[in-house]
């Protein structure tokens, strides 16, 4: 077999490398396309007081299920978060205020696909109102101007699991936390039981955590004479919902 000569070889070598790089633009061709077209569907904007004002509650509540449809589909918004983050310092109108379990697999915003500036969050376990968590509404809808307040209960809910089993907190010196569970167990004596009375009973527990957050509704009603108000001149709506943690759909109830 012949060798190659000199003049070959550097032929080949050129021909090799002018290949690689013709791959390498076009590589970097195509991420660039792709990258074009993301930051395209970017949303850097947050919620106006114009925007809020004119949004009716019923229209925010619409708008909420479309968000949890994408949700489900896994078509979440694509946000510019940085950006977004800079726009809210002048100011924040959200359209609603969620008050969600502490439970850390209940992402609210995502679960209605929204972001900065779109909603306010108050979290406890078992999604149970108190004092704190009332004023916060009422700061949320007569000062900041939420039009939706949302009680919103998940599938699996911990509290709520151990408010049926009737967990005996204070024996392991959870004092607190007895106390939580205690303002669960109305909602345990009010739903109607079919099969055993345990957690074990997922239909049971379901209702149950159903029957929570429409009984925390009617206990925030009563309790902010303002939000019942607002509510009764259609400023506002209060209403519950529950978040089945396995396919990801939020149901709302008419309270």
């Amino acid at each position: 077999m012949k060798k190659l000569g000199l003049p070959l070889l550097m032929l080949l070598a050129a021909f090799v490398l002018t290949s690689c790089q013709d791959e390498k633009k076009t590589e970097t061709a195509q991420e660039q396309n792709q990258n074009e077209r993301v930051e395209e569907g970017v949303v850097e904007s947050i919620l106006t007081a114009e925007e809020q004002a004119d949004m009716t509650p019923q229209e925010i509540i619409g708008r909420l299920k479309k968000g949890n449809e994408n949700f489900v589909n896994n078509n979440l918004t694509q946000r510019d978060h940085s950006a977004q983050r800079r726009k809210a310092m002048i100011g924040q109108y959200p359209k609603a205020i969620v008050l969600s379990c502490v439970d850390s697999r209940v992402p609210v915003e995502d679960v209605f696909d929204l972001g900065i500036g779109d909603i306010f969050v108050a979290r406890v376990a078992g999604n149970i109102e108190n004092e704190d968590i009332v004023g916060s509404m009422e700061f949320a809808t007569a000062v900041a101007g939420s039009k939706v307040v949302i009680v919103m209960g998940h599938t699996a809910c911990g509290a709520v699991k151990s408010a049926i089993d009737q967990v005996d907190a204070k024996s392991m010196n959870m004092n607190s936390l007895a106390d939580l569970l205690d303002e669960i167990q109305p909602a345990v004596e009010e739903t109607e039981l079919d099969g055993e009375r345990n957690a074990k009973n997922t239909e049971f527990t379901n209702k149950v955590i159903k029957t929570n957050a429409m009984r925390t509704v009617e206990n925030i009603r009563e309790a902010s004479p303002t939000l019942a108000k607002m509510e009764d001149e259609g400023k506002i709506m209060i209403v519950s919902a529950v978040y089945d943690m396995e396919s990801g759909v939020v149901d709302f109830h008419n309270n």
